[in-house]
Parts: structure tokens; C-alpha cells; sequence
């Protein structure tokens, strides 16, 4: 049977004193697709504004709102209700185009994934092509889902993973530096290290769901601590092999597809998958800070 998820995702941002503001772009409408259905949506502004909704180039759902007016306060809260499909064991079976590497994309296909094939951030020393080495197989063929299962969890088991509310992606070659990151550094890691490898890979935001953070089941009827990247908005990434379509991997936690992650929008870097991304105009150093909060809830079934 499928599973519905309700899900809340509240943005707020504060300021010392009166501002006005610029359009604010508002990812949260979540993708329909054969495994995940939207039944209902909405958006809250606690002040009066103009909301236009369009799709970006990647047919994502975004609202576009002008709030008018100035506030000490702009809030964004995003509603939405999701059915799920049964959450069936992963079954990749890459055609044999797509189970060895190097990849052989048709040329069809490497026409539409060319944005997705092209690193997108400088590796000046061969550091994270050195890097991405390191899963392929000297002594024979190396198989691609071997490689990305093992990159997928090696990312997660040897750093450090912190989470930032503030916007911005650290570059790969940063987050190898630090040996720390957020799950969309984690993301952009392995994206840009699939790249360099020929495998075609895109941005995927969203969110997560922990049953260890569901209030409606609440955290004393499971066991285990929360998976990180939950009660935020989360980030992961989705790989491209011929005859398995785009196939998902979450290196935060070391998964490999799976209902529990609840896709919003895609896109070839992170830069243009911001969940909320806006402008404001005030005195100097009035902006106080925001707070980000995202509550998931499976519903009982019946």
C-alpha cells in the first residue's frame, strides 16, 4: 500500500529594524513522478504579497514572491501532502552499456546530459580526480554500481558531517580539505567525482524522513538516533546509467534509493536548487539571522 507523508518547512528570517524586499525564490512544490504523487500543496507569507508560480528549466516548481510592504519579519511556511509507492527493494540493472565503466551514453543521450557530464567546479592539481580513483578497480573492469555503492559510502563513513542553515555549497576540493561537511556538500563531492569518472549526475534537494523525528509515531516507539539531514531541508544526488534511468544515492547516510527521501527539485549544481533564495534592502547589519525548520509526518494507514 502507499504511504502518505505530510510535510511543514517554515523559513524565517529576522531583522533589527524595518525592511522592504526583493523577490524571493521558493522551491517546495515536490516532484510528481511514478514513485511519488502530490496531493495538495500551499504556501503561507505573513505579510501580503504577489505569488506567481512557474517552472524552471529543469521543470521544477517555483514561486516566485514579492512581498509588499516592510516587516521586522518575513515568514514562508510550505505545506504539502505526498503519496509515496511501495517502497521496494532496489532493483539497478544498468544495460550493458551502463555496467562497466568507462559508460557508452548514446548519442541521444549524451545530447540531454551534457550539463550533467561537465564538471562544474575547478580541480586546478588532479586532487579530486586523484580522489575518485581511488574506487576504481586496478586489477579489471570496474562496476559501476560497485563503484558508486562504495563511494556513496565511503563519503559518509570518513567525514565529519556538519549542518549549515546558511546558503552557499562548499566546493568539493573544500570539503576534502576541511573533511567536514553539510549533505549538499556531501552531494556536490560525489557529483562532481562521478563526473570526472564519465558518469552523468544531478543536484537533488528535498527532504528526509526519520521516523525517530515523526511526531505522529513519536521517537520513544523507535530505536536509533535521527539520521542526519533530518528536520531539515536535505540534499542528495541522483547518477544517470543507460537502462537503469537516474539511479538515487544519499551519501549522508549511505543510501541507495528508498522512500524515505521526498524529492523537491533538480538541477546540475546547487547554486539553482536553493530551497529559498531572496533579497532584502534595510539599514546596514539589520539582518538578525533565520531559522529553517522542516517536520515530517507519516500518516496512519488505514
Amino acid at each position: 500500500m502507499p504511504t502518505r507523508f505530510d510535510i511543514v518547512h517554515t523559513t524565517t528570517y529576522r531583522y533589527s529594524s524595518p525592511v522592504t524586499f526583493g523577490e524571493h525564490r521558493v522551491m517546495f512544490r515536490p516532484r510528481d513522478s511514478h514513485d511519488q504523487r502530490v496531493l495538495a500543496t500551499d504556501l503561507k507569507v505573513n505579510m501580503e504579497s504577489i505569488v506567481r508560480l512557474i517552472q524552471d528549466p529543469h521543470s521544477n516548481s517555483v514561486a516566485l514572491v514579492q512581498p509588499l510592504g516592510e516587516s521586522l519579519e518575513l515568514e514562508l511556511v510550505c505545506s504539502f501532502t505526498i503519496e509515496q509507492a511501495v517502497d521496494l527493494p532496489v532493483v539497478l540493472l544498468p544495460s550493458p552499456a551502463g555496467e562497466f565503466l568507462p559508460l557508452s551514453y548514446s548519442l541521444e543521450d549524451r545530447c540531454d546530459l551534457e550539463h550533467y557530464l561537465r564538471p562544474h567546479h575547478e580541480d586546478p592539481k588532479g586532487e579530486l580526480a586523484t580522489w575518485s580513483s581511488q574506487f576504481m578497480r586496478p586489477e579489471g573492469r570496474t562496476r559501476t554500481r560497485d563503484l558508486l555503492e562504495e563511494m556513496n559510502r565511503h563519503i559518509g563513513a570518513t567525514l565529519t558531517y556538519i549542518p549549515r542553515d546558511e546558503e552557499g555549497t562548499q566546493s568539493p576540493l573544500t570539503t576534502l580539505k576541511l573533511g567536514s561537511g553539510s549533505c549538499r556538500d556531501y552531494a556536490l563531492l560525489m557529483m562532481e567525482a562521478a563526473r570526472r569518472l564519465g558518469i552523468a549526475t544531478r543536484f537533488v534537494s528535498g527532504y528526509l524522513y526519520d521516523a525517530a523525528l515523526d511526531v505522529g509515531k513519536g521517537a520513544k516507539d523507535t530505536e536509533g538516533k535521527a539520521m542526519a539531514g533530518a528536520g531539515f531541508t536535505h540534499a542528495w544526488l541522483q547518477a544517470y546509467l543507460p537502462g537503469a534511468g537516474w539511479a538515487t544515492f544519499d551519501p549522508t547516510n549511505n543510501l541507495l534509493g528508498g522512500s524515505q527521501l521526498i524529492r523537491v527539485g533538480v538541477a546540475r549544481d546547487p547554486a539553482f536548487a536553493a530551497p529559498v533564495s531572496g533579497s532584502w534592502y534595510g539599514a546596514a547589519g539589520a539582518y538578525l539571522g533565520l531559522t529553517a525548520t522542516v517536520q515530517v509526518t507519516r500518516q496512519a494507514q488505514v
